[in-house]
């Protein structure tokens, strides 16, 4: 049946080119600067921005494995890597956070004075560059898991930037020492939360769970309301890519194999109301419930009769 499939994210190659250099250069300043000031929440924001650099080029790896095209091996392509990149993305970043909690903890206990000037104008150019990297993917954020992850780790720097810019000032008011581990354990606990959710939806997509976007109950109304259907069975969703979703079903409609423009107006539907780009429908002229044992050979007899 026809399949349709969309371009994704393949137009934002240049975005991570620069969003990666971008973000590269102001790891060296952070560190240098981070380093000279004494400054552990510049050093951490410098090492979280450092993964997220690995996270960009994973994501591109992710995406630039999506556009492999398939084979006899990879009768999917390399898809998946999309899914993978968005995983070891945010659980490269949970154990970052970790370390960084760790740090922050026995800094808490024994303080050190920073320079708070030098704090601020550094976390200051923070926000302008993490700030312009999220406006590189700011248009694809709802289309895709790793734009998605990739917006939101770099509108979270930009908001961690400026509460380092905030917290630099207050220590120039106050020369509170604790102030800059207690930012620290704030920027983590941040990432933290805004983490889980990609790490979360990435897993559950790893193992072949429905996307949170579609509601499997609602797919299987739809394939019983269309004309002929008296019985849908083995409905399966599952995302082949953080762009792209499969569907396979099995439809039971006595009359038989209803035609091309069925399939058409199905897969049509399929990717309009449910954002599916890869459907299969089997037509059975009775319920035939094999539980979809795909280890068994199927005789030329149990072959579907249309799809």
């Amino acid at each position: 049946m026809t399949h349709a499939h969309d371009l994704g994210p393949n137009a934002y190659g240049r975005a991570f080119a620069l969003a990666i250099a971008l973000n590269v250069g102001f790891v060296v300043v952070e560190a240098i600067f981070g380093w000279r000031a004494s400054s552990l929440a510049l050093l951490a924001d410098a090492g979280h921005n450092l993964t997220d650099v690995a996270g960009l080029v994973l994501a591109w790896a992710g995406m630039l494995a999506v556009g492999l095209r398939p084979n006899t091996r990879h009768t999917y392509g390399w898809q998946r890597a999309s899914i993978v990149a968005s995983f070891a993305n945010a659980l490269l970043l949970l154990v970052v956070m970790g370390m960084l909690i760790w740090e922050a903890l026995h800094r808490l206990r024994a303080p050190v004075p920073i320079e708070g000037a030098t704090v601020m104008t550094v976390a200051a150019i923070g926000v302008a560059v993490n700030g312009a990297t999220a406006l590189l993917f700011l248009s694809g954020r709802k289309g895709d898991l790793n734009i998605r992850g990739a917006f939101l780790h770099m509108a979270a720097d930009a908001l961690v930037s400026l509460g380092v810019v905030a917290a630099g000032a207050l220590y120039l008011r106050t020369h509170w020492t604790w102030l800059d581990p207690a930012t620290s354990l704030v920027i983590a606990a941040l990432i933290v939360l805004g983490t889980w959710s990609l790490f979360r939806q990435s897993l559950h997509l790893m193992l072949d769970g429905v996307p949170d976007a579609i509601e499997l109950t609602e797919v299987d109304a739809y394939l019983r309301s269309l004309p002929g259907v008296e019985d849908v069975h083995d409905l399966h969703v599952w995302a082949t890519s953080t762009s792209g979703t499969a569907l396979t079903a099995h439809l039971v409609i006595p009359a038989g194999y209803p035609g091309p423009a069925f399939f058409a107006a199905a897969a049509r539907a399929l990717h309009d109301q449910f954002e599916v780009t890869h459907p299969t429908l089997q037509i059975e002229t009775a319920g035939l419930d094999d539980n979809c044992a795909p280890s068994s050979a199927r005789s030329p007899s149990q072959r579907p009769t249309g799809s």
